[in-house]
């Protein structure tokens, strides 16, 4: 990282000084932070490093500071200059140069880095009831969920993904008398969903099981015809497991549409099967977490930053979602991971105190857990919020996507910062402009590949309509591209297109820096900003350079340009699990 090199020559030029009594009373005992940044105003530079905060330790002015340091600073081929308290740095064209190198080599490997040292990360998220089909909020956690995990091996992170099947309990029974009912009403039975809504709260009255209760009807016909309006428990469970399937598959389905893959389904049901909820209770129990109190079961969550301890098991001997949840997040830990990563809706912010209690309780370090609290998304429908439930083609994750595609759902969804509402405005997203982010996006990538082919075949003059031989034969574009005398790109007595470069190229070294720290910040979003302010500069560039000229040399120079540029917003793209175009 450009950024990084430039802090560190600035340090040791920093030690220098000091060593040889030039920066007055400062010594190398002390300590300070140096943080290289890009001027607003590109006249002084193309970055920036301000010293002023070392004038308490030098008792120098910071002007004197700067222009001391910069004296200490050798490095080829960037100019040096001083304004104030600020050292300014512009590269020259070999640094520019083998920045565009760098890329052509690395190709889709280019921006990695070994940040999360190889760490084993845990990654939960959407982990809905199978009790009905995504709302779009799950699509959010899926979209963010998905992303993070691609960023976070993409930084060098050993990353599982987990979803958790939230099937244990009265909420599955419930799903199974729904689907009794809609059974019942396929074998022609006059019979619907409590009218009272209290009792109707007991039920999934939506119409998503009747294709669940004609599939049930079709594979069990005798059992479907010996069943009544009162329900045994063998014909419950039955039911119950029936529903619980389907709805699991379509939203496995909805899942892998949607470009979101998981390592592991775990359920909460064999969870409990397994025995280690009790293990976990008794360990707890074992280190005198656990208390008893008006006939339940109490976890001393207070003595670990929680504001009050919580019930384990009811009074009637159950136990409460809590006691699983610990046990869930202990066996993650068991199975040796370093680091436990989840996305809950902003609903839970105060159920982490609770986890993190109990894994200190267990004797773990809470820290292993990292909670990333989501906000909800307002779909906006001709520049008006809608409430949900107002027009039913608008309810779920999959209806939302059909209505504008699994790129713009995407690319929407993780385009904010996880912890802020997010305003999905439809028409946008639908709209072929440059308004649209991710139009504008994944239209700067289809342009690069579209000057590719130009490059290869056959042209027409517009003017005289005179066939123009291609610029490349297809054989040798590659390794022209690879090749290109890059010194080109600067030595065209035309200075927008000089600039534009420069600026184009600049904007592509950065992408090593955005992904450090959206890695570091678990914030996905940073790789969208960053997408749209790199197709900027290639739109930039793209009308202040033509690229495909009579000259062969520069031609080739442009091209290896727009070849870095196609492969860093492919590589942007994929982490986002979002296509990259070849046309549009």
């Amino acid at each position: 990282m450009l950024k990084q090199y430039i802090t560190d020559i600035a340090y040791q030029a920093i030690k220098e000084a000091v060593k040889n009594n030039r920066l007055g009373e400062m010594t190398l005992e002390q300590d300070f932070t140096l943080n290289t940044e890009t001027p607003k105003n590109e006249e002084f530079g193309d970055f920036a490093l301000n010293v002023s905060s070392l004038a308490r330790y030098a008792k120098m002015s910071p002007a004197a500071i700067a222009q001391t340091v910069s004296e200490y600073i050798n490095t080829d081929d960037i100019e040096i200059n001083t304004v104030a308290g600020f050292i300014n740095f512009k590269l020259g064209k070999s640094f520019l140069n083998t920045i565009i190198k760098d890329i052509l080599n690395l190709k889709s490997t280019y921006g990695s880095n070994d940040f999360g040292e190889g760490q084993k990360v845990i990654l939960e998220y959407v982990s809905a009831n199978p009790t009905g089909p995504f709302h779009i909020g799950h699509g959010r956690w899926a979209a963010m969920g998905s992303a993070l995990a691609n960023l976070l091996k993409f930084a060098g992170y050993d990353v599982y993904q987990e979803f958790y099947i939230n099937d244990a309990g009265n909420q599955i029974k419930n799903l199974g008398r729904s689907l009794h009912i809609r059974v019942l009403q396929e074998m022609g039975e006059k019979i619907d969903f409590p009218a009272d809504e209290t009792e109707r709260k007991s039920f999934y009255p939506g119409d998503y099981l009747i294709p669940a209760a004609k599939d049930f009807v079709k594979e069990n016909p005798e059992f479907s015809k010996s069943l009544t309006k009162e329900l045994n428990d063998e014909q419950l469970e039955k039911l119950s497991s029936f529903a619980k399937a389907k709805m699991l598959e379509a939203q496995k389905e909805l899942l892998k549409k949607f470009h979101t893959h998981f390592d592991n389904f775990y359920s909460e049901t064999d969870l409990h099967k397994s025995g280690k909820v009790e293990k976990c209770l008794q360990k707890l129990e074992e280190k005198g977490m656990l208390y008893e109190k008006d006939g339940a079961l109490w976890f001393k969550s207070s003595l670990f930053g929680d504001d009050q301890d919580r019930v384990l098991k009811k009074t009637d001997g159950s136990n409460t979602y809590l006691t699983a949840d610990i046990a869930y997040h202990h066996d993650k830990i068991q199975r040796g991971f370093d680091k436990l990563i989840n996305i809950w809706g902003a609903d839970h912010h105060g159920y982490v105190a609770r986890m993190k209690a109990s894994i200190e309780a267990l004797g773990d370090n809470p820290d292993k857990l990292e909670v990333l609290l989501g906000q909800l998304v307002n779909i906006v429908l001709n520049g008006e919020a809608m409430r949900m439930g107002k027009r039913k083609n608008m309810v779920t994750l999959d209806d939302l996507i059909d209505e504008v595609g699994v790129d713009a759902t995407r690319y929407w969804m993780i385009i904010r910062s996880i912890d802020t509402t997010l305003d999905f405005d439809i028409e946008l997203a639908k709209s072929k402009t440059d308004d649209n982010p991710v139009f504008y996006v994944q239209y700067a990538h289809a342009r690069a590949c579209s000057i590719f082919r130009n490059a290869k075949t056959e042209r027409v003059n517009v003017e005289t309509k005179e066939k123009i031989a291609p610029v490349f034969e297809e054989t040798e574009l590659d390794n022209a591209i690879m090749n290109a005398d890059l010194n080109l790109l600067w030595t065209v007595d035309d200075e927008k297109s000089s600039a534009s470069a420069k600026k184009l190229i600049l904007k592509l070294e950065e992408f090593n820096f955005i992904i450090y720290m959206a890695a570091r910040n678990r914030a996905p979003y940073l790789i969208c900003k960053y997408l749209q302010e790199l197709a900027g500069c290639f739109h930039q560039f793209y009308t202040f350079s033509r690229v495909l000229t009579e000259d062969k040399n520069l031609t080739a120079a442009r091209l290896a340009l727009v070849k870095a540029v196609s492969t860093v917003i492919k590589t942007s793209l994929d982490l986002l699990a979002v296509d990259a175009p070849e046309r549009m």
